[in-house]
């Protein structure tokens, strides 16, 4: 095998609580996290030529040292000693600085593409401990599914799978720095904090209803300060039918549930020309844990 296609998807959280503050800087956090079928796609070939080459289809992205894709080849390589180099091509459409995971993604695919193009002896979990020293999220984004997140986002349980929904997407067109949110933060500003229990309790039951019900990021009250956009698109997905909507991560990206796609698509396209987004993708919740 000389080459391997991999697919990198993006995660929502339906529920985030920050927790406490750690001694290494990082803040301590309860979330659920889900996959869904907003997706990256890297293609990964051997190369006669040592060293790593990688290219993307948006002209701004860093494709050097800078890109996680670029950093967990890099690490296979090193931690395998692998001696071809590898051409990566990379095509974004997971929106970038948006909530979604869309760079943990991509290196998720990159690490476990290389583990099975090169054919290589590397355990999950030995896996998900080189990608937790590229970022926090990656290991989720190995494992992928449904999954309770504790710790930096890095300690997994994984959870009974989602109910079947359509999820719409919609990214604001301003990006949020994930460190100034968390600087930002502060516990004295939270009025509500979710019940992860009772929402794994939802989860577990197939209780879309009860889950929308449950859903809160506390992160909420620092990100819609700042931009209020996020509000208003979230009051536009309930008043389209969802049956639940919130901001995923530290924002700006908004989801909402929605029962049928006739239903996402009419807000989708509300979405589109009332606030100016062009970031509006309609997809489905991922439960398959089968092979990037």
């Amino acid at each position: 095998m000389d080459r391997i296609n991999a697919v990198a998807r993006a995660k929502i959280n339906t529920a985030l609580d920050v927790v406490g503050k750690r001694p290494d800087g990082y803040h301590d956090l309860r979330m659920i996290m889900q996959t869904v079928n907003l997706c990256d796609s890297i293609v990964i070939k051997k190369s006669s030529e040592k060293g790593i080459k990688l290219t993307s289809n948006l002209s701004w992205l860093p494709c050097d040292e800078r890109n996680l894709v670029y950093r967990a080849a890099y690490e296979i390589i090193k931690h395998c000693g692998i001696r071809s180099g590898v051409d990566i091509e990379l095509k974004k459409r997971i929106p970038a600085a948006a909530g979604l995971a869309g760079g943990s993604a991509d290196c998720a695919a990159t690490l476990v593409g290389m583990r099975s193009l090169f054919g290589v002896t590397l355990p999950n979990d030995e896996l998900m401990k080189i990608g937790e020293k590229l970022g926090a999220d990656v290991p989720f984004c190995i494992m992928r599914g449904t999954a309770l997140a504790e710790g930096k986002g890095e300690i997994l349980t994984p959870l009974s799978p989602f109910p079947n929904t359509f999820v719409l997407l919609a990214k604001p067109p301003i990006n949020v720095s994930t460190p100034a949110v968390f600087k930002e933060f502060s516990a004295d500003a939270v009025k509500e904090r979710p019940d992860i229990e009772k929402m794994i309790k939802y989860i577990e039951q197939g209780d879309l209803d009860g889950i929308c019900n449950t859903m809160c990021n506390v992160l909420e009250t620092v990100t819609i300060k700042n931009y209020p956009i996020i509000a208003d698109v979230k009051r536009t997905m309930l008043e389209m039918g969802a049956r639940g909507s919130m901001m995923s991560g530290s924002g700006p990206t908004v989801f909402g549930f929605y029962d049928t796609y006739e239903q996402g698509l009419a807000a989708l396209k509300k979405i589109r020309s009332e606030y100016r987004i062009k970031e509006v993708h309609l997809t489905t919740v991922f439960n398959n844990k089968g092979k990037l």
